[in-house]
């Protein structure tokens, strides 16, 4: 159960540090005059996103009560799996938060005039931080072993993924001529 606390604790500090860090991109990105085109799920994202990774916790600490006390057999380390899978992904994250540097933000800020990202992940993937996001979230299930909460929470995620890719697709084609990449998004 102390794995899973700590783990928790974790993925909230990793939460709250990029929560501050796309909320100064994005007062930065507005006072550069960047345009929020509408139409995004960024509401949607911003309520499934954390809940989906405090329901999984809250599911594996409620799993690690019970096993404390009705042991049960050793079989895989999905624990093991989910933390490498999360790191991995955090990596990936990152890559791609350092390439956006400061155009980055949970919210799709279109600046007017200017190319798009093409360094980094974005040389090889258009939407490398989405790829991310599915890894944490399928990490955090695995270490969690939220066998119930870890498929609902991820494919509704990815659901939810999925309309913000289209939409982000549609507002960014037309500066898609000048690089291949994104601007801004979660």
């Amino acid at each position: 159960m102390t794995f899973r606390i700590f783990a928790l604790a974790v993925i909230v500090g990793f939460m709250l540090a990029e929560t501050r860090v796309s909320r100064d991109n994005a007062r930065r990105l507005r006072a550069a005059g960047a345009i929020e085109p509408p139409g995004d799920v960024y509401l949607a994202l911003a309520v499934l996103y954390p809940a989906a990774f405090l329901l999984m916790g809250l599911e594996g600490i409620w799993r690690a009560v019970e096993e404390a006390t009705s042991p049960r057999v050793a079989g895989p380390s999905w624990a093991a799996s989910g933390v490498l899978l999360f790191a991995a992904s955090k990596a990936l994250k990152y890559w791609a938060i350092r390439a956006l540097g400061p155009r980055w933000s949970f919210r799709v800020l279109v600046l007017p005039g200017e190319p798009l990202v093409g360094d980094g992940p974005y040389r090889y993937v258009a939407h490398p931080n989405y790829i991310a996001v599915v890894g944490e979230l399928v990490g955090t299930a695995m270490m969690m072993e939220a066998r119930v909460l870890g498929p609902i929470m991820t494919i509704a995620s990815g659901l939810a993924l999925w309309t913000r890719i289209r939409f982000e697709t549609r507002v960014l084609a037309p500066l898609r001529g000048r690089s291949r990449s994104m601007l801004g998004g979660h």
